[in-house]
């Protein structure tokens, strides 16, 4: 699992177009059906905070984890009494203490490319899972990325010191479920004129929901519901995202 080195200095800036505070009332309204005395929540792979913050602005005591010292550095920054931060990995953090809301959004649970590294970070959600509380989780839905295919994407954003130009190249590997996104990214420093080239490969697995059933049944921890990402629908071939919510 990457720990986003060089990438994350311009992470909020490549995602500044990404909805948030609207991902985040729809995570909390689904919060509010199935747990809705949840006051507590721990948040896996939070990186630099954006989720974070608006869970923290909603009341509820979010306590978050990452293991990028260089993405909590970002979130550090949000001044919000209800957050708290632990720089550990998701797999094995051990934090002594119980959440009524356990969450790892933005396909954290796609970077874990081993059935060992699901089963590891499962088994976190259910050790700091509150009884009548939930876990959640996004992922890459595998009829999906089978059905649309993963393309080449370009993309440019800036802001008024750099400008960022970025592209990301697929390669699937459908015996293991993954796909490899190789970034390709350009970095215009407008002071000087200099430019920083950076890559990275990011490891995303997709998956099925008979091999999460499995998973999850392995832990002890039951389906509450499956859903396409933003939606209450079932997910389906059309649904890249799809939300897993379980209980103990």
């Amino acid at each position: 699992m990457p720990q986003f080195g060089d990438y994350s200095k311009y992470y909020n800036l490549l995602y500044s177009d990404k909805d948030y505070g609207g991902e985040a009332r729809y995570v909390d309204s689904i919060i509010k059906r199935y747990a809705p005395h949840a006051a507590t929540m721990l948040e896996l792979g939070c990186g630099t905070g954006r989720y974070t913050a608006e869970f923290a602005s909603m009341g509820y005591r979010v306590h978050g984890v990452d293991m990028s010292g260089e993405m909590l550095r970002e979130a550090r920054g949000i001044q919000n009494s209800n957050i708290e931060l632990s720089c550990g990995d998701a797999r094995n953090i051990r934090l002594g203490e119980k959440f009524d809301v356990v969450a790892a959004l933005f396909h954290v649970m796609s970077y874990q490319s081993s059935n060992r590294d699901v089963l590891d970070v499962l088994a976190t959600m259910k050790t700091h899972l509150a009884d009548g509380g939930i876990a959640l989780f996004d992922f890459w839905y595998g009829p999906a990325v089978l059905t649309l295919r993963p393309e080449t994407r370009f993309k440019e954003v800036e802001d008024d010191e750099i400008k960022v130009s970025r592209v990301a190249v697929p390669v699937m590997d459908i015996g293991k479920n993954r796909v490899a996104v190789n970034y390709t990214a350009f970095i215009l420093n407008k002071r000087d004129g200099n430019v920083n080239k950076l890559r990275e490969t990011h490891n995303m697995r997709y998956f099925f929901l008979p091999e999460l059933e499995l998973m999850l049944d392995m832990l002890n921890l039951c389906i509450v519901a499956p859903l396409g990402w933003y939606t209450d629908l079932y997910p389906n071939n059309a649904t890249w995202a799809a939300l897993m919510i379980v209980s103990k």
